[in-house]
């Protein structure tokens, strides 16, 4: 996943040496190209040293920064000495970007603290957040007040804004695809499209009929249906009792999907996958469903639009793919796992291990499984993990989340679809506070450790409403 691009601020104040800044700037460049991040700094030329402490200064740079503000994701500020708080501050409300904003200051060397080479960044940090806490610009601190530019602090502070930038600027333009409505006997996963649309996400829908019209007209001896039914085959492990006709129309019901998506800049989506389309196609939705989240569009089961963006989230802040999975069941005894489990449509590197390809179990039973070809059944590999769960309330008019991290457990379940034993600590009190807050009984995961990232995505640049289960 592509890493983000700052725009960058080098401060500097007139009564230290401007030699520190103009050195700062020189070593924020070199590692920012050494950790392959793009970036729009002022030119030597432009001012002096390339760095800003003017008013005049800061109009440049918000200048620069307005002619590539559909390219910066996030600000860096840099303060390699004290720095001038109101040319920083002025330069950010004038570009008026809106984008995250990361203070980093250097430290000082208790052996150069004579006036050539004291940086007082260690104070003058204080003054630049205390101008950016008036002018209402939220920023991200880095985990020391100060480092040094080349330290593995700054370099991991660097790696998380990236995830916190692709994040926000993700949500803020995501397209999400609704294909087809929701289960009728789902009133569970009912939300808001204006309140999504107040954070600037789009939902895109398109009736099922449409999507079953627009597969029904592949030609299943066309060269695209049949690669696509090789790529079914090596993406997993299909039965030999499967016939090449449920191939070829599941092939087609994903290159019909995977070309609605795309074709609207779409860049999630969630789909109505039971019954009708089953019953009046002739397979699961599953697959192509799986197929597209490993390419990077993750897609929600029953028309969950919210948790497609829960597993977007999470796709953005960790570049891996993301599942979708209930809340199933206890785990005996055991207060802390519990099992969880959907039919499934997980992506193939989500489950990390050999999967099988077959049949909808419970749908199967009921309307037949000739109709239901189509779920990736497996036991999902042990590992960490993030959940997540994203939600519109309608009676507060607000976006809310749930977040937090545990493990896959290596505990095997005897039972069908895609399965897993999750632990996670002080579960019961997650589960009462889903219970308490009208959360879905669905919930998006993630092979991943990005709690944090959503924490400071969701609640400090998007205003959503967060719970971060510790």
């Amino acid at each position: 996943m592509k890493r983000a691009t700052f725009g960058v601020i080098v401060g500097t104040r007139g009564f230290f040496n401007p030699k520190l800044a103009d050195g700062g700037r020189k070593e924020l460049i070199s590692v920012l190209e050494k950790e392959g991040y793009d970036f729009f700094v002022l030119k030597e030329t432009d001012t002096r040293y390339g760095v800003v402490e003017t008013v005049d200064d800061a109009k440049k740079c918000a200048r620069l920064f307005r002619d590539n503000y559909e390219k910066i994701d996030g600000v860096i500020i840099c303060l390699p000495n004290f720095g001038d708080e109101v040319g920083v501050a002025t330069a950010l409300n004038l570009a008026k970007l809106d984008v995250p904003v990361l203070v980093q200051a250097c430290d000082d060397d208790l052996d150069k603290m004579d006036m050539d080479r004291r940086r007082d960044s260690f104070c003058g940090k204080l003054s630049v957040c205390n101008n950016l806490y008036q002018y209402n610009i939220r920023f991200t601190n880095t985990s020391l007040h100060t480092c040094p530019i080349r330290s593995n602090e700054f370099k991991n502070d660097l790696d998380y804004f990236s995830r916190v930038c692709r994040v926000v600027k993700g949500l803020k333009t995501a397209r999400v695809a609704q294909i087809g409505t929701r289960p009728g006997a789902f009133q569970t996963v009912r939300y808001s499209e204006k309140i999504l649309q107040d954070s600037g996400i789009t939902v895109i829908p398109v009736d099922l009929s449409e999507i079953i019209s627009a597969a029904t007209r592949f030609d299943s001896n066309s060269s695209e249906v049949k690669s696509r039914v090789n790529e079914i085959k090596n993406y997993g492990c299909v039965p030999d009792n499967i016939e090449q006709e449920s191939l070829s129309r599941s092939a087609k019901l994903s290159l019909a999907v995977e070309k609605f998506v795309t074709d609207n800049n779409c860049v999630a989506g969630a789909m109505q996958c039971w019954t009708s389309i089953e019953e009046n196609y002739g397979c699961a939705a599953c697959l192509p469903m799986s197929m597209l989240g490993e390419k990077g569009i993750p897609m929600a089961c029953e028309t969950d639009i919210t948790g497609s963006l829960s597993m977007y989230a999470m796709h953005l802040a960790s570049g891996e793919p993301s599942g979708y999975l209930d809340w199933n069941n206890n785990f005996g005894q055991d207060r802390n796992k519990c099992i969880n489990f959907h039919c499934s449509n997980f992506p193939k590197s989500f489950i990390a291990k050999d999967f099988v390809i077959e049949s909808l179990d419970i749908l199967g039973k009921a309307i037949g499984y000739e109709k239901c070809f189509g779920a990736c059944k497996a036991n999902i590999a042990p590992g960490k993990m993030t959940f997540s769960k994203i939600s519109t309330d309608d009676s507060f008019g607000v976006i809310k989340a749930y977040i937090g991290e545990g493990e896959f457990t290596e505990d095997v379940v005897d039972t069908s679809g895609g399965r897993v034993v999750c632990r996670v600590e002080n579960l019961q009190t997650l589960m009462d506070f889903i219970c308490q807050n009208g959360f879905e009984h669905h919930v998006a995961m993630n092979r991943s450790t990005v709690a944090a990232v959503l924490n400071e995505a969701f609640t400090k640049y998007l205003d959503w409403e967060v719970y971060w289960h510790k």
